[in-house]
């Protein structure tokens, strides 16, 4: 019976760290500033996919001329993709479809791009969308930025 509680409650104690762990790394992230909830799909097939599938909840920050892009549910220090402005070009826009709807944030706008020859889409709020878009079109002299 002793050794039953003692397993539980390390158990219990593992999981309250892990989700102390989880919250610590996402404040660590937005501590800098310039952060948003972006949802993110890699590799895009030409045609799309509406059926929901291959989204990864996650967390874009602004820094400098890129934007590094964190996945939620996970505890790596560093960011999954860095997205060099110079290098995005936007395809265009559309709102989820089918079982995207559940896959995604409520009211989610979803921006089709290229990143070095990569299709990726991008999900975010109408107001993130609004600061990416407007982050992209404010790049430096001489930088080709394209934005459908």
């Amino acid at each position: 019976m002793v050794l039953a509680l003692t397993v539980c409650g390390v158990v219990v104690a593992l999981v309250v760290v892990g989700l102390f762990v989880f919250g610590l790394r996402r404040r660590l992230i937005q501590r800098s500033g310039g952060t948003f909830d972006c949802s993110l799909r890699w590799d895009v097939p030409e045609k799309g996919d509406p059926s929901g599938k291959g989204w990864s909840y996650g967390v874009a920050r602004y820094n400098g001329d890129r934007v590094e892009w964190y996945r939620v549910f996970s505890y790596a220090p560093r960011p999954r993709r860095l997205l060099e402005r110079s290098a995005i070009e936007v395809a265009g826009r559309r709102a989820a479809e089918g079982e995207e709807e559940l896959a995604l944030l409520s009211d989610a706008i979803i921006l089709a791009c290229l990143h070095r020859g990569t299709r990726l889409e991008l999900a975010m709020s109408e107001d993130a969308l609004t600061g990416f878009l407007a982050w992209l079109e404010a790049a430096p002299p001489g930088q080709r930025v394209n934005v459908a």
